[in-house]
């Protein structure tokens, strides 16, 4: 298996952090386009144009790819054969982590946070030190990445979703080490921890890479903002640590769609000081985290936001999904509309990082049933009989 590993060479910009990771192995399809987004209600003034990272893989597409390719190589360099992590029970990242480990040949074991558990019933079940262990298929539905998941052959541990994702420290990795220990004594193989949304100082160099990728593209001179959604994190650091090191005049803005500002900039603080930058900036520095547009909650849909992604898809054809790029791109036409002056220039670059499987959960199926459609819907009969 270590004939995947490819020795990774960083940008000369970036020399001076710490933790520069040894290996990659190539998962994505890179480099994504970048090409002009006609999106709607856009004010006059401004351009937007679109990198396309929901390209870096068909399966395996969006932001997660890029850093499970040195996630996973440090996994294989450790000579685990079992590696392990969460998400939500719709997490992108979990479906793209079980997708990678399949295509590497190492098992793969999901966390995911699920209504289906009662958080006294899990608790009990944990306090006890035992693993919690039920055949919850007939109550789970296969549907989106789940199913996606399960066909990739992921063991699949359901945890109470009163659990934080975010509190990984203390509410998800116990659990995960519980297991590591599990499957060690019943395998004798080790197993690598993976972080919610692989959002730690390995991940962060999917988007120091990504960064690279871009400047190649001419973005330090065709751009004035970066846009993305911010779920985990770990794209927000990688991206602001990069125009950091690179001096470059790009604004970097993260519209969060999970918790609040507070919690990524304590992540990007922390995220610094693994680097060795924490005596030299502050996340404050160097990132716009916009909060206010994550609505109902994270994973959680407003018909409005689902009526936005309608009109985005109709009028442009980028497919967004509810969870992470819908929330961010209708963000983005809120404050260019409402708060202008939050951005640098007037040329605007927003990053979809994936999530189309996420349509695929049933959500979108009922708004879509239940909205008047102005295209046609009817039964074809013959041409003359057809009232358009």
């Amino acid at each position: 298996m270590a004939s995947v590993l490819t020795p990774f060479l960083p940008p000369n910009w970036s020399n001076r952090l710490s933790h520069i990771p040894k290996y990659f192995v190539r998962l994505g399809n890179m480099n994504t386009p970048i090409h002009e987004w006609k999106l709607p209600n856009i004010p006059s003034g401004f351009k937007v144009y679109i990198k396309r990272d929901d390209m870096t893989g068909s399966t395996l597409s969006g932001n997660k790819v890029r850093k499970l390719e040195f996630l996973f190589a440090d996994a294989i360099d450790k000579d685990c054969k079992n590696v392990i992590t969460c998400g939500s029970i719709q997490s992108n990242f979990a479906r793209s982590a079980a997708i990678a480990a399949a295509q590497l040949g190492l098992n793969c074991h999901l966390l995911l946070a699920s209504p289906e558990v009662p958080y006294t019933m899990e608790s009990k079940e944990t306090k006890t030190g035992k693993l919690y262990y039920k055949d919850c298929s007939a109550n789970l539905t296969f549907e989106g990445n789940v199913l996606l998941d399960k066909m990739s052959g992921a063991s699949i541990y359901l945890i109470s979703n009163m659990l934080k994702l975010n509190n990984y420290a203390t509410d998800i990795k116990p659990r995960m080490e519980k297991l590591a220990a599990h499957i060690k004594k019943e395998t004798g193989e080790d197993s690598y921890l993976v972080a919610t949304g692989g959002s730690n100082v390995v991940g962060l160099y999917g988007y120091l890479t990504a960064f690279q990728e871009m400047i190649s593209q001419g973005v330090l001179e065709d751009f004035d903002d970066i846009v993305f959604a911010c779920g985990s994190g770990g794209t927000a650091a990688g991206l602001s640590v990069a125009n950091y090191l690179n001096q470059s005049k790009l604004r970097i803005h993260a519209i969060t769609v999970s918790d609040n500002k507070q919690l990524f900039i304590d992540h990007i603080n922390d995220a610094l000081k693994e680097v060795g930058l924490g005596d030299s900036v502050c996340a404050d520095d160097i990132i716009d985290i916009v909060d206010g547009y994550k609505g109902r909650g994270y994973g959680l849909s407003t018909p409005e936001e689902q009526e936005f992604i309608q009109s985005v898809s109709k009028n442009t054809g980028i497919i967004l999904d509810p969870c992470y790029t819908g929330k961010a791109a209708n963000g983005l036409v809120q404050e260019l509309t409402s708060n202008p002056d939050r951005f640098q220039g007037n040329r605007i670059l927003f990053i979809h990082t994936g999530g189309i499987f996420g349509l695929f959960d049933g959500k979108m199926d009922s708004y879509l049933r239940q909205r008047k459609h102005p295209e046609p819907l009817v039964l074809w009969k013959d041409l003359d009989d057809l009232s358009i």
